[in-house]
C-alpha cells in the first residue's frame, strides 16, 4: 500500500476525508497521511464523487459501515470509516487545544496520541486481538441512532487516559449544569464544609440553590431522558432560572441566579479534579464567572473606603499566600506521587530561580540536565502562574464582596459589584505579569532589582518548607 505523507489540513465535508489518515510520525508531529487503496476503493464504490466533491456523510457512513459487515468488503469499507474518524479525532483534538492548551500549557500533537493509537493503513504491530481505540468507537457506533462525527466526540471526550491527562492539566470536560445535576445535596454540604471551608450561611445558600436547580432543570432533564431525548446538558433557559427563583425564600433574577449556579458548580468541579488527582482549578466548558452567593443589606460607615482598602489589601496577600501554597503543593504532590527526587527538584529549582536569580541554565547545571529546557519543563511557569492567578481570583472574589457588604447597602453593592469584579481582576492579572516579565528578564537584572510581589510571596512559602535546601 503507497502512502502520500502531508502536512496540509484536508478541507471539510470533502470525499478526500475518507481515504486522508491523521498520523503521528517517529518525531510525534502530526502528518496527512493519504492512502491510496482507500482512495481508490472509495472512488470506485460512490463514482459519481471525486476529491472535492461534497459529501453528505449520513449516506456514505451508513453504507460503508453495512459494508464493513460484509466479509468481502469489510475492510477497505473499515480503513475508509477509520481514515474519516481520525479526521474527527483531529478536530476534537486541536478544539481542546485551541479552548484550553494555551494557559494549561499543551498542544492538540499532546493529545492525539491517547486517542489515535492506531496507525490507519499500516501492518498492526500488536497482537491480532489488539482493539484500538478506533476498533472500539466503530464497534459500538451505530448509524441508526447517531452521525460517526458525533458518536467519535462523544468517545473522545469520555476517553479515560485523555480525561486523565487534561485532569492533570486542571480542565474537566463535564459541563456546570451535568455537575449540579448529579450533586445530592448532602454532598454538596459535605464538600463546602470539608473541602471548601465555607461558612454554615454559605452552604446553606448553595443548598437552596440546588435545592431550587434539582426542582426545575433536573426534573424536566428526567422527563426528556424518559422520552427519548438524550444530548449534552444546556443552560439553564430564561424561564427555568424564573422558576428556580420563584423557589427560593428571596427570588433572585435570572442573571445572578445563573452566576451563583455556576459559582457553586466550579467549586464542585474543582473538587472533583483534587479527588482525581488532578491540579486545582479548573476551565469549565461553560462559562464560569465568579458570583458571591448572596448580596445583604448594610449601611456605610464613615471611614468605610480607608477600613475597606486595609481589609483588602490584607486580603489580597492572604489570598496570594493560599493561592501559592495550594497550587505549589499540588504540584509537588503530584511529582512526589511519580518520582521524589523530581519534586524535590521542582522546589529547589523554584527557590533557585525566584529566590536566588539563578538562570535556568545554571539550574540545569546543577542537577546534571543536558539543558535548561528540562528545567522550563520541570518548572512549567506559565501553567503555574495561571493556575495560582485562577485560585487567587476565587478566593478574592468570595472574600472582597463579603467585605464590601460590610460598608455599603444592598441596592449600591449590586450597582458596584462588577466594578469590584472587574478591579480585583485587573489588579491580580498584573500581579501575574509582573511575575511573568520578572521571570523573562536577565539574571543580573532579576537579582539586582526588587522581586515581584508574586516572587516575594512565592519564596515566603518556599523558605518555611522544611524540605528546601
Amino acid at each position: 500500500m503507497s502512502n502520500n505523507l502531508s502536512a496540509v489540513r484536508i478541507p471539510t465535508n470533502t470525499a478526500s476525508r475518507y481515504w486522508s489518515a491523521i498520523a503521528i510520525d517517529a518525531a510525534g508531529r502530526r502528518q496527512v497521511r493519504e492512502i491510496t487503496t482507500a482512495k481508490g476503493f472509495f472512488l470506485e464504490s460512490f463514482p459519481d464523487f471525486t476529491p472535492e466533491t461534497q459529501v453528505s456523510d449520513t449516506q456514505v457512513q451508513r453504507q460503508l459501515w453495512y459494508w464493513m459487515q460484509e466479509a468481502d468488503q469489510s475492510s477497505m469499507a473499515q480503513l475508509c470509516l477509520k481514515c474519516f474518524m481520525s479526521q474527527q479525532i483531529d478536530a476534537v483534538c486541536r478544539g481542546l487545544a485551541s479552548r484550553f492548551g494555551a494557559e494549561h500549557g499543551f498542544t492538540s500533537t499532546d493529545l492525539l496520541p491517547f486517542v489515535l493509537d492506531e496507525d490507519i493503513g499500516k501492518p498492526r504491530r500488536h497482537s491480532p486481538t489488539y482493539h484500538s481505540f478506533l476498533d472500539e468507537i466503530l464497534q459500538s457506533f451505530d448509524p441508526e441512532q447517531s452521525s460517526l462525527a458525533t458518536w467519535t466526540t462523544r468517545r473522545v471526550k469520555h476517553h479515560k487516559p485523555l480525561n486523565q491527562f487534561l485532569l492533570e492539566h486542571g480542565i474537566y470536560l463535564v459541563s456546570d449544569w451535568a455537575i449540579l445535576n448529579d450533586t445530592k445535596p448532602k454532598q454538596l454540604h459535605r464538600i463546602f464544609t470539608e473541602f471548601h471551608n465555607l461558612t454554615p450561611s454559605e452552604i446553606q445558600r448553595a443548598q437552596h440553590l440546588l435545592d431550587a436547580y434539582h426542582a426545575v432543570y433536573r426534573s424536566q432533564r428526567l422527563k426528556q431522558r424518559l422520552a427519548g431525548v438524550k444530548g449534552k446538558c444546556h443552560p439553564p433557559t430564561p424561564e427555568q432560572l424564573q422558576q428556580m427563583a420563584q423557589r427560593l425564600s428571596s427570588p433572585l433574577r435570572p442573571e445572578p441566579l445563573l452566576r451563583q449556579l455556576q459559582l457553586i458548580a466550579s467549586r464542585l468541579r474543582e473538587y472533583r479534579i483534587y479527588v482525581r488527582g488532578g491540579t486545582l482549578n479548573s476551565e469549565s466548558l461553560d462559562a464560569t464567572p465568579n458570583e458571591p452567593l448572596d448580596v445583604p443589606d448594610s449601611e456605610p460607615t464613615p471611614d468605610a473606603q480607608s477600613e475597606f482598602l486595609t481589609a483588602y489589601r490584607q486580603q489580597f496577600i492572604q489570598g496570594l499566600d493560599q493561592a501559592i501554597a495550594q497550587i505549589t503543593g499540588d504540584r509537588t504532590r503530584k511529582l512526589q506521587r511519580r518520582d521524589a527526587q523530581k519534586a524535590q527538584q521542582f522546589l529547589t529549582a523554584l527557590h533557585l530561580f525566584h529566590c536566588q536569580g539563578q538562570s535556568m541554565s545554571d539550574i540545569a547545571r546543577n542537577f546534571n540536565y543536558k539543558g535548561q529546557f528540562q528545567v522550563s519543563r520541570l518548572l512549567k511557569l506559565k501553567v503555574l502562574r495561571a493556575d495560582i492567578q485562577r485560585e487567587l481570583l476565587v478566593y478574592l472574589s468570595d472574600r472582597i464582596l463579603e467585605k464590601a457588604q460590610r460598608y455599603t447597602n444592598r441596592q449600591r453593592l449590586q450597582t458596584v459589584h462588577h466594578q469590584i469584579q472587574e478591579a480585583i481582576a485587573e489588579q491580580v492579572t498584573q500581579v501575574i505579569e509582573d511575575a511573568a516579565t520578572e521571570a523573562s528578564t536577565a539574571t543580573h537584572e532579576r537579582h539586582q532589582k526588587t522581586r515581584s510581589l508574586f516572587a516575594k510571596r512565592l519564596c515566603h512559602y518556599l523558605d518555611n518548607r522544611s524540605n528546601i535546601s
